[in-house]
C-alpha cells in the first residue's frame, strides 16, 4: 500500500498514540535536531510530517513547514506552516492530498527533516527529488528511519504487519540510499545507525502505546507487550520506567552550494 492509503486508514490511531504518550519517542526526535543543527530564522520542512510531532522539538524562531497528506492525522500540525512562537510564513499553495509534489516554491527551505515516514515509499527518488528542489543551495536534509535487516524492520514486517488492517511490507533504508541521494544531486555527509530506544512510564504504557500507534486492531495491548518482549526485548530503569530498544538510520545531506556540482535540472 501507499503512504495515503496506509496513514488514511491508520492515521487516527497513531495520532492518538503520539497525543497520550508525547515523550515515548523523544529520543527519535532528538537524534534527529541533533543532526539537523535548526537555528532562528530556518525554514524547517517536515515531510511527511504526521501530527507534526517535531515541532515541539524546535528551537524558538524556526519557520515550521510541515506536510502531510493524510487528514487522518486530525491533531497535529497538517500541511500549514508557520513560524514556531510567531505567526504563520507564507508558502506555495498545496496540490491535492497527495505527498508529492511538495507545496512549496523552489529553493525555499533551509532544512528539511524526514523522520520514519519513508519506508512506506517503494521509490524514495521522487521525493529525494522534490526535497532537492525546495531546499536552498548549501542547505540541508537530516533522513531517518529504520534500517533494512535490523530487528526493528523484523518487528515491523512480522509482528505489526500480522496484526494491523494495512499489513506491513516495509522499504526500509540500505546502503543504496546513500546512492538514491546522490542520484538526486544530495551530498551525504554522514551516514550514522543510531539507537534511540522508546521509554514509557511502565510496561503496561508500552504496550497500549504501541498497540494504538502502529494499528495493531487484530490483538490486543497485553499480547502486543509480549510480541515486544519476544521480539525485541525490554529494559528496565530503577525508577520503575521501562525503555523498548528502537534504532534509525539517519543520513545527513547537502544540496551543494553551486548547484552544477549536484543534479542541475529542476523538478
Amino acid at each position: 500500500m501507499h503512504y495515503e492509503q496506509v496513514f488514511a486508514a491508520r492515521g487516527s490511531d497513531y495520532d492518538r498514540a503520539m497525543q497520550t504518550f508525547p515523550n515515548a519517542r523523544d529520543a527519535e526526535f532528538w537524534q534527529l535536531l541533533t543532526r539537523g543543527k535548526p537555528s532562528q530564522g530556518e525554514v524547517i520542512a517536515d515531510v511527511p510530517a504526521g501530527g507534526g510531532y517535531l515541532q515541539r522539538y524546535l528551537p524558538t524562531g524556526c519557520y515550521y513547514w510541515p506536510h502531510e497528506p493524510c487528514d487522518a492525522f486530525h491533531h497535529g500540525g497538517g500541511r500549514s506552516p508557520g513560524l514556531v512562537g510567531g505567526e504563520n510564513a507564507p508558502y506555495a499553495s498545496e496540490e491535492g492530498n497527495s505527498l508529492l509534489p511538495l507545496p512549496w516554491a523552489n529553493e525555499s527551505v533551509d532544512l528539511a527533516m524526514s523522520l520514519a515516514g519513508v519506508h512506506h515509499l517503494d521509490d524514495k527518488a521522487p521525493l529525494f527529488a522534490e526535497l532537492y528542489r525546495v531546499v536552498r543551495p548549501g542547505g540541508r536534509m537530516v533522513l531517518s528511519d529504520v534500517a533494512a535487516g535490523s530487528p526493528q524492520a523484523a518487528f515491523l514486517d512480522e509482528v505489526v504487519g500480522a496484526y494491523n488492517l494495512t499489513g506491513h511490507d516495509g522499504r526500509y533504508l540500505t546502503h543504496n540510499t546513500e546512492t538514491e541521494l546522490e542520484t538526486q544531486g544530495w551530498k551525504v555527509m554522514s551516514s550514522e545507525h543510531i539507537a534511540c530506544d522508546w521509554w514509557f512510564v511502565d510496561h503496561q504504557a508500552m504496550g497500549l502505546f504501541c498497540h494504538r500507534l502502529f494499528g495493531m486492531v487484530k490483538t490486543d495491548p497485553e499480547s502486543v507487550l509480549q510480541a515486544i518482549t519476544n521480539w525485541l526485548g525490554t529494559f528496565p530503569h530503577d525508577d520503575g520506567a521501562v525503555s523498548m530498544p528502537w534504532a534509525l538510520h539517519t543520513l545527513v545531506a547537502v544540496k551543494p552550494s553551486d548547484d552544477r556540482v549536484g543534479r542541475r535540472t529542476a523538478i
